[in-house]
């Protein structure tokens, strides 16, 4: 009989392979859990910058949409540039979608606009461009259906 392994010897031995195996790896993960606190203390300073460009380039991938409403002042159209002066202010775009670049053949300078774009690594790129009914040729309109109009009598 003593020549003859049992099979719980066997399971014994993985078992305490086992557990070795285990405890080793638990003290190296605390090893590594205790030097990531020390290295970053020591440089405080450092540290901070990273992380304020990292705040920087998050504001910079997902950029804000505006939208003015304004009269062209300039238009390039086979440049993809125009600008559109709202109230005190001009702003200098630039078409980044094909509706926008074809929106700019379209218009021409005094024209009104409503113009959609987004500020990215500081060019105002234009996302769509909408031309405005003319206020003035709303005008002569009116003023043609206030007109009385003569109905003649129909005669038979």
């Amino acid at each position: 009989m003593s020549n003859k392994k049992e099979g719980g010897d066997t399971v014994k031995n993985m078992i305490k392979i086992l557990v070795v195996v285990l405890t080793t790896l638990s003290f190296s993960a605390l090893g590594f859990a205790q030097a990531k606190p020390a290295t970053p203390a020591t440089p405080a300073t450092p540290a901070t910058p990273p992380a304020a460009e990292k705040k920087t380039e998050m504001k910079s991938e997902k950029p804000k949409t505006h939208r003015i409403s304004g009269e062209i002042t300039s238009v390039d159209a086979k440049a993809g540039t125009f600008a559109v002066k709202e109230k005190d202010k001009e702003i200098k775009l630039t078409a980044d979608s094909k509706g926008a670049k074809g929106a700019l053949e379209k218009v021409k300078v005094g024209d009104m606009v409503k113009v959609s774009y987004t500020e990215k690594d500081g060019k105002n790129l234009a996302s769509s461009v909408k031309a405005e009914p003319k206020t003035t040729a709303a005008k002569p309109m009116e003023k043609k259906s206030d007109m009385p109009t003569e109905k003649k009598p129909a005669t038979k």
